[in-house]
């Protein structure tokens, strides 16, 4: 084979090399156009927002809180413990991205109704605190921005919190070996958490039927469950709104007033208390005390114990 032959053998198999190597590659527009689907992330379907009426300014924009206490019937360990429980509602600003309160007012922030929600109550020796925050936009339209919780008795003390962003980031810290240090997300869906600030707002707007909800924080921790959705069944009727989750053997019912503000008058939840042969079903129960509107941030000097009395905490 001559030298011009050979040169061209060798021409034809670098233009094939060449061909085979370019029709594997994909165009810029189909590369573009498969990073945009990779990087597209879920959103929140948001629902149109909730008029809010001049009574609901006239109530939550007057820059107190509300406060009300309930005379507390806590079923823990499979009896009954006497304590009480402490809800307090306030607006705030909050800022979106980092999800906490703001500290100034600015146009980008999204305005909240906040609960921040109690109880106390002993156990034999050993005294229990919880606390429930949720943090919820008064537009009614999308899930709780951030919900928290924290439980303390001597024993030790957990801590749980799930961020509304891309989806629920949950974190989790834990004195138990099995649930210690969590971090992990889960979908978007209801919380029976920011339920009951849902109820404040617009009682009529509540979710019922069958649904897809995340226990209250609370729960979760008290009885070592999955933070996650579990299958409930919600109906509302004449003040009464009930969450029941077959799988949890749980069902939570909330009264209510009727008429604005929508006050919480009292709740039960029903599930199974105890463990091995001291497990029962227990109701536990709340009525109110009494409720009253106040800066209370500003009333933190030993003649404002006083207000206490007024709860009927002392």
């Amino acid at each position: 084979m001559n030298k011009s032959v050979k040169a061209l053998v060798v021409f034809l198999c670098f233009l094939c090399i060449l061909i085979i190597i370019t029709s594997c590659k994909e165009s810029p527009s189909e590369l573009n156009e498969d990073i945009a689907i990779k990087s597209e992330k879920p959103k929140e379907k948001k629902q149109p927002k909730t008029k809010l009426s001049q009574d609901f300014k006239d109530y939550w924009y007057a820059g107190e809180a509300e406060i009300t206490s309930y005379k507390l019937e806590q079923a823990r360990y499979g009896e009954m413990r006497d304590g009480t429980a402490v809800m307090v509602f306030v607006t705030e600003d909050f800022l979106p991205q980092i999800q906490v309160k703001a500290d100034n007012y600015s146009k980008s922030n999204t305005p909240i109704l906040k609960l921040n929600a109690t109880k106390k109550f002993n156990t034999g020796i050993y005294p229990y605190s919880i606390m429930q925050s949720t943090f919820y936009p008064v537009a009614n339209n999308q899930h709780a921005i951030k919900v928290s919780a924290s439980v303390q008795e001597w024993c030790g003390h957990v801590y749980a919190q799930i961020n509304n962003r891309d989806t629920f980031e949950v974190m989790s810290h834990s004195y138990f070996q099995s649930e210690a240090d969590e971090n992990f997300n889960i979908e978007k869906t209801w919380t029976e958490n920011e339920l009951w600030t849902k109820l404040r707002i617009d009682p009529s707007s509540l979710p019922t039927g069958k649904l897809s909800i995340v226990p209250a924080l609370e729960y979760t921790r008290l009885k070592h469950k999955d933070i996650k959705a579990y299958n409930a069944l919600a109906n509302i009727e004449s003040g009464v709104y009930i969450i029941t989750y077959p799988e949890l053997q749980r069902t939570l019912t909330i009264n209510f007033n009727t008429e604005f503000p929508y006050d919480i008058l009292s709740w039960e939840e029903t599930t199974v208390s105890g463990y091995g042969a001291t497990a029962k079903t227990l109701t536990t129960k709340a009525i109110k005390l009494k409720s009253i509107k106040s800066a209370y941030w500003g009333k933190n000097s030993n003649k404002d114990e006083g207000l206490r009395a007024d709860l009927k905490l002392d």
